[in-house]
C-alpha cells in the first residue's frame, strides 16, 4: 500500500481549460480577466482522470496487463511468479 500526495498536481491536461483568477492574485489587468490552465490542480473534475491515465502508461510500459473485467486491477507474469496491483484512487 502506499499513499502519494500530491497525486493530482502537476498532471497533464488534455483539454482547454480556464479558471477565475484566485483570491489575493494581483495582476495589473482588469479583474475579469482569466487564468489558462496548463497543470492539474486539486479541486479539477479531470484530475483523478489525467492522473489514471498517466499512472496507466507507466504501469503498461513495466509490461503488466489491464485486467479483463476490471481496469484497476494489473497482473503480470513473469515464469512462476505473478504480481497482482490493485489500483485504488480516493480523492479525500
Amino acid at each position: 500500500q502506499m499513499d502519494v500526495k500530491t497525486a493530482f498536481l502537476n498532471g497533464n491536461i488534455d483539454e482547454t481549460i480556464y479558471m477565475v483568477q484566485p483570491e489575493n492574485f494581483v495582476s495589473e489587468e482588469p479583474k475579469n480577466m482569466v487564468c489558462k490552465l496548463t497543470k492539474s490542480i486539486y479541486g479539477l473534475k479531470q484530475a483523478s482522470r489525467q492522473w489514471y491515465h498517466k499512472f496507466n502508461q507507466v504501469i503498461i510500459s513495466f509490461g503488466f496487463e489491464i485486467n479483463v473485467v476490471e481496469d484497476c486491477v494489473y497482473h503480470k507474469f513473469s515464469g512462476s511468479r505473478y504480481i497482482f496491483l490493485v489500483l485504488y484512487v480516493d480523492d479525500m
